[in-house]
């Protein structure tokens, strides 16, 4: 009998292990990977190509311009008041009536200005008819005179007849003595004659007076009485009436508004804000442009005739009054418009037109990026950043070139910059207006003191920065672009030289851009959500 055969013992391994083993690999595996990837992410973040937007260099004209708001008046507009007080009886005009010089267009109660005519009137003759009696007066005066003066003559030839007949002894002392009395007596009479002659003709005078101050309070009755009559003063238009008949107006201390009239709506002007920062740009004879709401579309076009120097000052914001003339023959403006107005500084033509959002563009991973795996150009961009982090070495070196500064000027204008990026720095003020504004204060007050610092000629070259006005001085600054670099993949910084500004284009002054050539002027949208955006590279959770 065979001896029984004997099993051999095989392990049985449970199917669940066997399974668990290959996710442990695939695990692994999907783990180094995405270290490998996030290496060579930190490594070289443009590794991954990234859209960006372009934009073409263009050739063409620019215009630099000063943007503010105004309201549309006429040029000469004239209010139209009252001297007296009464109540208004009759209108003879209306609003946008046309109206000349002289012509009738309202009339007050002249009811009671009648009444003190004819009183000043009465006045008037009562004293005249003074004048004729103190005039009679003295006529009664001159006779009463001459009969003195008879009665004094007839005294003395009395009194000579009796000194001749008493040196005879033909009269007595007592006779002659009584003729002496009376000559003294006729001469007394006489003066006491003259002496009322005097004073019946200064009644006289006195009289005319009267008669003339009567006069003039007959004419400021009668001046009283036309002005119940109001009267245009100019040929125009009727642009506002106040009053309505029946109403009561009382000049007092000041005339009423009864109307106002534009001389001629023919001729407009528009007075607009210029903000304090803005009006050095601003000179007489500059052409501007502006529009209203009421003609979409369509542009008006004007001069700068005048730049009031009054200060308007509105929550610590100061502005100045520019007045621009225009013409309106159509009559479409009408006052009290808004209009938004656009001063034209400088137009240039046929020059080279930089988009403002490719010179605002900057790549930020690419620029964070440590400088270690910078390439040179993004190392020098780097170098200059810091240069200017650490006190503004690019502006200082920019203006030691252009104004060919000295040692001892640049050493002062160092010391200025510092102490104003100091003052902007320490500003702590939650509310950016007044931020902006103690900003822009602080480069006002450091403009001035450079302006110090330099001599003429280095000044009438420092003028385009000291009043803000490069386009109007030729002042050039530096700027950068960006353009797509085919080789690399990576975005490649160009410097460049600008000048006139409209707000959207900017004129490139010198570079190695040239006409149709692309710049980068912002991230396409899917890339810039698929970019990481902190600082230093990507973050891993692992």
């Amino acid at each position: 009998m065979p001896p029984p055969v004997q099993s051999a013992h095989v392990p049985t391994v449970s199917p669940s292990r066997t399974k668990r083993r290959p996710l442990y690999l695939i695990g692994a595996v999907i783990a180094l990977a995405a270290v490998a990837a996030g290496y060579v992410w930190w490594k070289d973040p443009f590794s991954s190509p990234t859209s960006y937007r372009l934009a073409k260099i263009e050739r063409g004209p620019i215009t630099a311009v000063v943007s503010a708001t105004g309201t549309l008046n006429p040029v000469v507009s004239i209010q139209i008041g009252s001297q007296v007080s009464g109540q208004i009886k009759e209108l003879y005009v209306d609003y946008n009536s046309p109206v000349k010089k002289s012509q009738l267009i309202a009339r007050i109660d002249p009811q009671s200005f009648t009444l003190r005519v004819n009183q000043a009137l009465a006045d008037v003759e009562a004293a005249r008819a003074t004048t004729l009696t103190q005039r009679a007066n003295v006529t009664v005066l001159q006779a009463e005179l001459a009969r003195a003066k008879v009665m004094l003559g007839d005294a003395e030839r009395e009194y000579s007849r009796n000194q001749m007949l008493h040196e005879k002894n033909f009269v007595s002392a007592a006779v002659r003595d009584k003729a002496q009395a009376t000559v003294e007596g006729a001469r007394e009479q006489l003066n006491a004659a003259q002496a009322q002659l005097a004073v019946g003709r200064a009644q006289v005078r006195n009289a005319e007076a009267v008669v003339r101050q009567r006069e003039s309070q007959l004419s400021q009755a009668r001046v009283d009485l036309e002005r119940t009559e109001i009267r245009a003063p100019v040929d125009g238009i009727v642009v506002k009436k106040s009053v309505e008949p029946g109403q009561t107006v009382a000049a007092s201390l000041q005339a009423p508004e009864l109307f106002v009239i534009a001389q001629d709506l023919r001729e407009m002007q528009v007075e607009t804000s210029i903000d304090e920062s803005e009006v050095g740009r601003i000179r007489m004879g500059q052409e501007a442009t502006f529009t209203v709401d009421s003609f979409p579309g369509r542009t008006f076009r004007g001069k700068v005739s005048q730049i009031r120097k009054a200060a308007q000052v509105v929550q610590n914001v100061v502005t100045y009054i520019a007045v621009i003339r225009t013409s309106n023959p159509d009559l479409n403006l009408f006052p009290g418009m808004t209009a938004n107005v656009r001063v034209i500084i400088e137009t240039r033509e046929n020059v080279l037109k930089v988009p403002n959002a490719a010179l605002r563009f900057r790549p930020v991973v690419y620029t964070e990026t440590p400088a270690a795996s910078r390439s040179d150009s993004s190392s020098a961009e780097g170098e200059e950043k810091g240069k200017a982090r650490k006190g503004g070495t690019s502006q200082i070196e920019r203006l030691t070139k252009d104004l060919q500064l000295t040692p001892g000027q640049r050493t002062k204008v160092e010391a200025i910059l510092a102490d104003t990026r100091m003052k902007i720095g320490e500003a702590r003020v939650d509310e950016p207006a007044e931020r902006r504004k103690q900003a822009e204060h602080a480069r006002s007050e450091s403009r001035t003191r450079i302006a110090e610092v330099l001599n003429a000629e280095q000044r009438a070259r420092y003028e385009g920065v000291a009043g803000g006005g490069r386009a109007r001085s030729g002042y050039t600054t530096s700027g950068r672009v960006w353009i797509p670099d085919a080789e690399t993949e990576n975005p490649k910084a160009v410097s460049v030289r600008i000048g006139l500004t409209d707000g959207t284009h900017t004129e490139l002054v010198s570079g190695s851009l040239q006409e149709g050539a692309d710049v980068i002027v912002g991230v396409a949208p899917d890339a810039a959500k698929s970019r990481p955006s902190q600082k230093g590279g990507p973050r891993f959770g692992f």
